[in-house]
């Protein structure tokens, strides 16, 4: 392998070689070296630590400061996590981008990673001090877009370093990661509930923390032997970049297509959990909080065991796509329980199947986009990044299609949740049949 420096001004030297092979060659051949323990316990943390730092506002701070400085206007809730997501959609193909043109000792990835950090502990400082509703929704859009930035970046990092042979098992580990970080979030913020700063500032400090952990040590390169990317980075290039042709990478759009299903089936199926439980069971949602801690409880565990058990299933037996199907089955399975759950105990059964399928799909779909990348050698980071989009999209367009069903669905003035979970139901498995019977360039 070449390890000769390239400074300013020189020419770009050969791209790296393993055996003969480039070294997008090989990670998809599995002549590349596996990436080591180290390596991926510092990436788990990264993310774990960038998770809190980002979800702990959106679960319990941000709702917090809200009520301090508009108390009695919640809908303004709404408005500002609603323009944080629209901005965290922009960003994930924006870093993709850029950091494929990053050329640094550093490596591509890193300065992102730390960045995004950095720059994301300020932004939450903002949120803390904010004197208005609109200092604070500032501060939680740009929130949002370092902090997406950062654990964006994480993602390409995996795409450039992990061969195919550790690929389910880690993109599993992450999976975890974003499952157990929003349960440490919440601990954190029950416990600074009373003050402001400490509320938002230390579990942005955990985040930096971590995040510059990784960045300085294993997810450190040098990217100055990589060959430049074919175009040069221009305003025009990096819109055009958050588009791609179906026509020339035929796998990664069916991969698209039914990760945006099932993403889409998921959140059709699973935003009005809490309102469909009050309903079945007769109560207000007051009244059920403890009902639904616990099958939030229950739903996490499941979707851990699906995350980290499917990662390394599928890097066993070398099969991906089966999995995928699979978890679009049980999800169907675990909404058609919910639609005509009858009792509690039904209920948590539904939502467990749903968790145990969205922990399969999330960690083996990962997998099998960084096997099907295009271009992973120069363009690694805007495909993944569009990757990214079809969740983030789902995730926008979802919530309303699932208003717009209960809308029209009601029955003597109750809403009718059936239609809803048939829907989900469909979604999930007809996303889980294009993965399958679509995608040729992965197992």
């Amino acid at each position: 392998m070449s390890t000769t420096p390239q400074r300013p001004g020189d020419a770009p030297t050969a791209p790296e070689t393993i055996d003969g092979l480039t070294q997008a060659q090989a990670l998809d051949s599995g002549r590349a070296p596996k990436v080591s323990g180290l390596f991926i316990s510092l990436l788990v943390l990264a993310n774990v630590g960038g998770s809190i730092a980002l979800i702990t506002p959106l679960a319990i701070s941000l709702a917090v400061r809200l009520q301090q400085l508009a108390p009695g206007n919640e809908e303004f809730l709404g408005y500002i996590t609603g323009a944080g997501a629209v901005v965290a959609l922009i960003m994930a193909p924006l870093i993709g981008t850029l950091s494929d043109h990053t050329r640094s000792r550093f490596g591509r990835r890193a300065p992102y990673v730390i960045g995004g950090a950095v720059l994301g502990l300020i932004a939450l400082f903002v949120m803390a001090a904010a004197p208005s509703v609109v200092v604070l929704g500032l501060g939680w859009v740009l929130t949002q877009a370092t902090w997406a930035s950062a654990t964006g970046a994480l993602t390409f990092v995996m795409a450039d370093r992990v061969p195919d042979l550790q690929r389910g098992k880690v993109a599993g580990l992450m999976g975890f990661a974003g499952l157990v970080a929003p349960v440490v979030g919440s601990i954190i913020g029950a416990s600074l509930v009373t003050d402001n700063y400490l509320l938002f500032l230390v579990p942005g400090a955990v985040g930096v923390v971590l995040m510059v952990l990784f960045g300085l040590t294993v997810g450190r390169e040098d990217s100055l032997t990589l060959a430049p990317p074919a175009q040069r980075l221009s305003f025009t290039v990096v819109i055009r970049n958050y588009l791609f042709d179906p026509r020339e990478h035929k796998d990664f759009a069916w991969n698209w297509a039914g990760r945006f299903l099932f993403m889409g089936g998921l959140t059709i199926g699973t935003t009005f959990g809490t309102f469909f439980i009050a309903q079945r069971l007769g109560a207000t949602v007051a009244e059920i909080a403890g009902l639904v801690a616990l099958v939030s409880i229950g739903g996490v565990a499941a979707a851990a065991l699906g995350a980290l058990g499917s990662g390394w299933l599928s890097d066993k037996i070398k099969r991906r796509k089966l999995l995928v199907f699979l978890s679009g089955v049980i999800f169907a399975a675990g909404a058609a329980t919910m639609a005509v759950a009858p009792d509690f105990s039904a209920i948590i059964v539904g939502s467990v199947l749903m968790q145990l399928a969205t922990g399969i799909f999330s960690s083996v779909d990962t997998a099998i986009i960084l096997d099907i990348l295009p271009s992973r050698e120069q363009n690694a980071g805007r495909f993944v990044g569009i990757a990214q989009l079809a969740v983030s999209l789902a995730q926008a367009i979802a919530p309303i299609v699932a208003s717009l069903v209960l809308t029209i669905s009601v029955i003597d003035g109750e809403k009718n949740y059936l239609p809803l979970f048939i829907i989900a139901a469909a979604f999930t498995l007809v996303g889980g049949l294009i993965v399958l019977t679509r995608v040729k360039g992965s197992r």
